[in-house]
């Protein structure tokens, strides 16, 4: 049958046309018994009719939506078996029914004993603005500037004198200029005035200088 669009009002169907018309429809069914069925089924499927199962109660099973390959009737591929969408670790939403949508979420993640040397974080890479991972450790590395008096180590910083910038050739203003001094009461590392130094009776008293800011 040539396929026509439209109908209009007192347009005649013969019988033919009528009977292309009913093959084309899709009739929903309980089960395959009820598909089967004498009276009320369909008796004299044709090759691409289609029709739709409620359940699998009965032979020729298999509920949703099938097909008449010419000789059985098939389950379609059409048949959607997604029943639900679970938002996992990091992610909310979900759901098992309507528009789903999953959304990033932190909160949702658990804690953890961070392994600074061998543990990553989520990072945008600006270079090609994709997402990557990056160790702990490289950040920290990153982090640690040339002649600032800090290294890293295994995702660690440390004060480290060799790492500030050559001061050999500035003028010293012990009013003013400060050093970093570690405390040999407490460990703790603070910093003070030239001055403070001298007029506590110079360097030998005052524990261990660091460097000179």
């Amino acid at each position: 049958m040539a396929y026509k669009p439209n109908y209009a009002t007192g347009d005649l169907i013969d019988v033919t046309i009528w009977q292309e018309l009913v093959n084309r429809a899709i009739y929903i069914f309980a089960n395959p018994s009820a598909r089967d069925n004498a009276s009320t089924g369909i008796t004299s499927p044709t090759e691409g009719q289609f029709c739709y199962l409620l359940d699998t109660t009965g032979s020729g099973g298999g509920a949703g939506l099938q097909y008449y390959n010419g000789s059985a009737w098939a389950n379609t591929s059409l048949t959607a078996d997604i029943t639900g969408v679970t938002a996992g670790d990091g992610l909310s939403g979900g759901g098992t029914s309507g528009d789903v949508t999953v959304a990033l979420d932190l909160n949702e993640l658990t804690g953890a004993t961070v392994d600074v040397a061998n543990d990553s974080v989520p990072i945008v890479d600006a270079t090609d603005n994709s997402s990557k991972k990056e160790t702990v450790a490289d950040l920290v590395s990153g982090i640690a500037s040339t002649n600032k008096g800090l290294t890293a180590s295994s995702g660690t910083l440390a004060v480290d004198p060799s790492n500030l910038a050559d001061g050999s050739g500035i003028t010293l203003d012990s009013s003013n200029d400060l050093l970093i001094l570690e405390d040999a009461t407490d460990g703790s590392v603070y910093k003070v005035s030239a001055q403070k130094i001298l007029d506590a009776g110079g360097f030998a008293d005052i524990g261990l200088v660091i460097a000179l800011g």
